[in-house]
């Protein structure tokens, strides 16, 4: 039985970050270096520009997603950019992704929020399976 739990990542998480962070850039093609991650995350952290939500299953990282805060100006409103979302191998098809999802979701109605929007490759069937089975919608009013 699966112990996922998912929760606000804060600075002491960034180690376990790093390496999720890091086969996320990989799962794109991009060539593994720890070192630069630690510095990007890092910035987020610092500089307040991005929230994070880590996964575990029991005590082991298994998934994260970044938010980006972004504003409306014509609603005259916070929004938010889901911009990363990963799920380790070993964790998929375990609801992992759909926990990540559901904790955006909830940051951003917290913070009252219009809008929470996230893009993913044409190609990249399975998170738009994800997407579709948790309620988000294609956007058919905004071409992008």
């Amino acid at each position: 039985m699966n112990n996922i739990t998912v929760r606000q990542a804060v600075l002491s998480d960034l180690e376990a970050l790093v390496l999720l962070f890091d086969s996320y850039r990989q799962f794109y093609g991009r060539t593994s270096d720890l070192a630069e991650v630690r510095d990007f995350l890092s910035a987020r952290f610092n500089h307040g520009e991005s929230v994070m939500f880590i996964a575990h299953n029991s005590h082991t990282p298994v998934g994260f997603t970044q938010l980006y805060p972004s504003f409306s100006s014509v609603s005259l409103a916070r929004t938010f950019i889901l911009n990363d979302l990963f799920v380790s191998a070993d964790a998929r098809r375990k609801g992992v992704g759909s926990l990540l999802l559901s904790a955006a979701v909830d940051y951003a109605k917290a913070l009252n929020a219009v809008r929470l929007t996230l893009s993913t490759e044409i190609t990249n069937k399975t998170a738009q399976a994800l997407y579709h089975s948790t309620g988000w919608e294609r956007d058919e009013q905004f071409f992008s």
